[in-house]
């Protein structure tokens, strides 16, 4: 039993093999236009975001990000 092949294993070499005959998994054009629904959600979340990291810029003009502090 040791040099039999988990279905694990089997199922990643066979769609493996599959990517490579029919690409990535992505089918959806990425160059379509926003529906409003969209735009909301994405301006929610990105409030939601700047809510809860704050963004720190270096004099050298390189920044990173910090959790806010709760107060």
């Amino acid at each position: 039993m040791a040099g039999k092949e988990s279905l694990t294993a089997r199922f990643m070499r066979t769609t493996g093999k599959a990517r490579l005959i029919f690409g990535p998994a992505q089918s959806s054009s990425l160059n379509h236009a926003m529906t409003e629904e969209n735009k909301r959600l994405l301006e929610a979340q990105q409030a939601e975001e700047k809510a809860k990291w704050e963004t720190v810029t270096r004099a050298d003009g390189s920044s990173y990000i910090l959790p806010r502090k709760q107060d």
